[in-house]
């Protein structure tokens, strides 16, 4: 993270360039030292900025001369982040209009989880008359596959657009036993698929999370952070691969989504 020359003209400015500089060393305690040099602000200022946080719970002391992220801290993250901040009837009509559009798909809206950084829930879906459990979506398989980052379509498009650290630490975790045959097993390959998804604007899942399920995923893009992803699934035998027409519907629902909260694009 490069040292700003012309910024923290301020308190205000200058608490959030510190609380900011924490994104760069996730879950790691750090010192005052590094965050001066993250934010290019003196080693005192910084030093007040964090006790004065301390104070307030929005960091907390970690080992000798270190801090990390207070719990406050998780709770505004946690406010942020929840589908609160969306219109639900929005969000609704959004993926009917999906459905609609790709012949009766099931279309999800995924949201990076508020209380653990390197996972994901589902928080609004349009699945019409469809039960999940008759179409082999168990509750442990809606539960803890489609939880994981480094699984599915709507997995790997929240995780492309994560810090590189982060990125790191979810390849580095165990591919859930419930995964379908279509999960990437090779890191490098994983890795790989990421910098496509930053560089198409989307993902297809081939099995990746459910055997005999095919997908693609859109990301929901908040102020240029990742706030979760659009999902369209459909059987592999009826979508044995995805056409245009459903890529360019996931799309335009995941810019949909994104606009309503200032995200790209911000010409459409």
């Amino acid at each position: 993270m490069a040292a700003p020359s012309a910024r923290g003209t301020n308190h205000a400015e200058r608490a959030f360039l510190v609380t900011q500089a924490f994104i760069s060393y996730p879950g790691e305690p750090i010192g005052p030292g590094a965050i001066a040099a993250a934010t290019g602000l003196d080693d005192s200022t910084v030093h007040r900025i964090l006790q004065s946080g301390v104070y307030s719970g929005i960091f907390v002391r970690s080992g000798r001369g270190k801090y990390q992220l207070g719990s406050k801290a998780a709770d505004l993250g946690f406010h942020a982040l929840t589908d609160d901040n969306l219109d639900d009837d929005i969000v609704q009509e959004t993926l009917q209009t999906l459905r609609l559009k790709t012949d009766g798909g099931l279309a999800f809206l995924y949201m990076k989880a508020p209380h653990k950084t390197a996972a994901r829930q589902c928080v609004d879906m349009a699945v019409g008359d469809s039960d999940l459990v008759e179409l082999g979506m168990t509750p442990r398989e809606v539960l803890m596959v489609t939880r994981s980052l480094r699984t599915g379509a709507s997995g790997r498009t929240i995780l492309a657009y994560l810090s590189e650290e982060l990125q790191r630490k979810v390849v580095a975790q165990p591919i859930p036993e419930e995964a379908g045959p279509g999960v990437f097993t090779d890191d490098s390959e994983l890795l790989a698929s990421l910098k496509e998804i930053r560089d198409q604007g989307y993902a297809i899942g081939r099995q990746e999370c459910m055997k005999g399920w095919n997908s693609c995923a859109a990301p929901v893009i908040w102020h240029e952070a990742i706030y979760g992803a659009v999902l369209l699934l459909k059987p592999a035998y009826v979508m044995p691969e995805v056409p245009q027409s459903v890529i360019d519907a996931t799309v335009e629902a995941g810019a949909l989504l994104s606009s309503l909260n200032g995200g790209w694009p911000s010409d459409s």
